[in-house]
């Protein structure tokens, strides 16, 4: 590190240290002011031999467990580094390098899953409506939905999924790894609008690296310091997508898509099913280039194509059905031709929709006519003359 950063970082531990309460407030706005700080604290992090590591994540940790919800942010926003480290070190065995940085994950961890009465906390999450689009769908390929979410309501229908209680943990091991590292991505999720540019470009490269790393995909990187194969969970996984997809409609198109790519080509190695049908999905919903380069940074949003009419013309509903009401015309017979507005759609039903390829013949397709309009007859409520009464 160099002197400059050195001194930045001393600056930062010692004035936090004499800081009065009354003052804290002020201070959690001046530190976004302090633009070499962030830089600086990365460079710490990174370096496992660095002597400033131990300090900056007790400071780190003091920050996080203030009420300041600022200070907490702060902290946050270097939790996708802190992770990569961590899980780096793991898989290299070095277990005394990282053990600050276990530490403060545990801290952190702890802290989270009690309230501020030191009960634990009770997640819940509403399932969401299918009438609001989703990576997985679009409203309008389901055509009319008739009970929105107003109706659900009525119905008690709406779901609310609970998640928790979260034991405490002292130390981690390999059975409780990943399950105290996914939920502190989730709580990097729940807080990821308010996170910096630069803390969206470490969750995207440090998802990349820890996807494709002693694999030989890792050869085609810029970055190819030796490193051994990390160990993944599929929630975790989801949760560095969901992170992701947020950076990626923000600012991040590049790394975003980058990151998209490892973590899928991750999980088709390892066959896990929730990250690849979630980055398939992903992938899947992404135009073709970046919304809005020019602008920078934007809110999130679904593309969502326009909604449009999935019903062909001629097909047969009971509406068109009350539109092309039946017509007497004079003299005919029981084997009259129907009407030129009905006839077409026939026509183009037997060909099309449907009537099976084996059906060729128009009488098969009378037939076929009739016995549909016969079920609809029972179920919506209109009168037709009978074909017995034409003459």
């Amino acid at each position: 590190m160099l002197g400059p950063e050195k001194g930045v970082v001393e600056e930062w531990l010692s004035e936090f240290k004499t800081l009065p309460e009354t003052q804290i407030p002020s201070y959690a706005g001046s530190l976004s002011l302090k633009k070499s700080l962030v830089p600086a604290l990365y460079r710490v992090i990174q370096d496992p031999n660095s002597e400033l590591l131990e300090p900056v994540c007790h400071q780190l940790f003091e920050l996080y467990r203030s009420s300041e919800e600022r200070l907490r942010r702060f902290t946050l926003q270097f939790l996708p580094e802190l992770l990569w480290v961590y899980l780096r070190a793991t898989a290299s065995r070095d277990r005394q390098s990282n053990g600050c940085i276990e530490a403060l994950l545990l801290g952190i961890y702890n802290l989270e899953i009690v309230d501020k009465e030191g009960n634990g906390k009770l997640l819940s999450f509403t399932i969401p409506s299918l009438s609001k689009p989703s990576i997985y769908h679009e409203p309008s390929s389901l055509g009319s939905i008739a009970l929105t979410e107003g109706a659900l309501s009525h119905h008690d229908l709406i779901r609310v999924v609970y998640s928790g209680l979260h034991p405490q943990r002292e130390t981690f091991t390999a059975q409780n790894r990943f399950e105290v590292l996914a939920f502190l991505m989730l709580c990097y999720n729940s807080a990821v609008v308010y996170m910096p540019s630069s803390s969206y470009q470490s969750v995207c490269r440090i998802s990349s690296r820890l996807c494709v790393c002693g694999f030989p995909r890792q050869q085609q990187k810029l970055w190819r310091e030796p490193c051994n194969r990390v160990v993944l969970d599929p929630e975790f996984m989801v949760q560095m997508l969901t992170a992701v997809y947020h950076a990626i409609y923000n600012g991040e198109w590049d790394l975003g898509r980058e990151a998209l790519d490892d973590i899928l080509y991750r999980a088709q190695l390892e066959l896990y099913t929730q990250p690849l049908l979630v980055a398939n999905a992903m992938k899947n919903s992404l135009p073709a280039t970046a919304p809005d380069g020019s602008r920078g940074r934007k809110i999130l949003q679904v593309e969502v194509t326009p909604t449009v009419s999935r019903i062909s013309r001629t097909a047969v509903t009971a509406a068109s059905i009350r539109r092309h009401r039946w017509k007497r015309e004079g003299k005919g017979s029981v084997s009259r031709p129907l009407p030129p507005s009905f006839s077409l759609g026939v026509g183009l039903i037997c060909s099309e929709t449907l009537v099976p390829p084996s059906f060729n013949s128009l009488s098969q397709c009378l037939q076929l006519i009739s016995g549909f309009l016969a079920c609809l007859g029972s179920i919506t409520r209109w009168q037709k003359p009978s074909i017995n009464n034409c003459h």
